[in-house]
């Protein structure tokens, strides 16, 4: 997830801009964040690092995933995809998962050259019984293909690039959004959630969006910028429970830094 701007649609003030408040989070000053410090993310390795540091836990390094390594994933044939989104989940709760508990892991199909099923389970212990190696925490989802995966592997700042599609949305509607995102190599369903989100996220935050364009991901106290922030609180929560996957319960060091215990770590150099 991550907020993008279009039109301005929903309660608005008297500017005509849409207004809604954001409830910010403050950094604790020992906590090192996890994510890819760097010019968009506006923190620097004093407070964003691509390792998970928790006390009392040993600090999880992520491995650097090459481009062979990440066309591999694209490669791989899912046999039981997830159906398209019938309807909009953000208007229509009856479509957001109730559960999204448990672990997501990948399984071989041995008919299938390459081929690899999706499972839930309660927890990676059930996982490996059957076989399986997770991919990420929580159920799977739109997102759980280890083709969105390659997508967030090889983009770590999706920023910009979805901004760019969502605007699309202003003069050519939302089939074009779509359109742009299925071309960052997303899957369709997957691609469907971030625009839906897109959408949502122009509606809820685009007053305090437009104040933040050119602003970094993060304040200098580590926070989320107040635009990321609305998306945060107002999307975030369906969007997580329809995708399944996100960057932070995959284990992925993004621009977007985000507290180490809300990581899982994950390896993705080892499916069946």
């Amino acid at each position: 997830m991550l907020a993008v701007l279009a039109t301005a649609c929903g309660g608005s003030n008297e500017s005509g801009t849409t207004t809604t408040a954001v409830a910010t989070t403050t950094v604790a000053a020992d906590v090192v964040l996890f994510g890819l410090p760097g010019p968009s993310t506006g923190l620097d390795e004093t407070l964003c690092r691509p390792e998970r540091i928790v006390p009392g836990e040993a600090t999880w390094v992520p491995p650097t995933y090459g481009d062979a390594e990440i066309e591999s994933l694209r490669a791989r044939s899912l046999v039981d995809p997830p159906a398209l989104l019938p309807g909009d989940p953000y208007s229509d709760g009856s479509l957001v998962p109730a559960d999204t508990s448990g672990v997501c892991a990948v399984l071989a199909e041995p008919g299938v050259p390459g081929g690899y099923r999706l499972a839930t389970f309660g927890d990676a212990t059930a996982a490996e019984a059957a076989g399986g190696v997770v991919t990420h925490s929580g159920a799977c989802g739109a997102c759980s293909s280890l083709q969105d995966l390659a997508v967030y592997l090889a983009n770590p700042d999706l920023g910009e690039p979805v901004r760019q599609c969502a605007l699309l949305s202003l003069a050519q509607g939302d089939a074009a959004t779509l359109d742009c995102i299925i071309g960052l190599g997303f899957s369709e369903p997957c691609a469907q959630i971030w625009a839906f989100n897109s959408a949502y996220t122009r509606e809820a935050c685009l007053g305090v969006c437009l104040a933040a364009l050119d602003d970094p991901h993060h304040l200098p106290d580590g926070s989320l910028n107040p635009c990321l922030a609305c998306d945060e609180e107002q999307s975030g929560p369906i969007f997580k429970a329809v995708a399944g996957r996100t960057r932070r319960n995959s284990g992925i060091p993004v621009a977007i830094c985000r507290p180490p215990e809300e990581v899982t770590p994950v390896l993705h150099n080892a499916y069946p």
